[in-house]
């Protein structure tokens, strides 16, 4: 899992699709699909660890482009 496209087909397996047209909010409730899906037991650590920072690392960058 390299981009937030792999994180987006992960959750895509389990039935999540997240759209809502605001890319923060979107990023934001992927990482909380994610971690239902953790305490589930239903996706592994490693993916869990992954997609996360990701995740976040994405939602710094938006961020910081808002601010400019």
């Amino acid at each position: 899992m390299k981009t937030i496209y792999d994180v987006q087909q992960l959750l895509k397996k389990y039935g999540t699709i997240i759209y809502i047209g605001d890319r923060v909010a979107d990023l934001e409730l992927m990482e909380a699909e994610l971690r239902e899906l953790f305490q589930s037991q239903l996706i592994e650590v490693r993916d869990y660890q992954t997609a996360v920072l990701l995740l976040r690392q994405e939602i710094q960058i938006q961020k910081e482009k808002r601010m400019k």
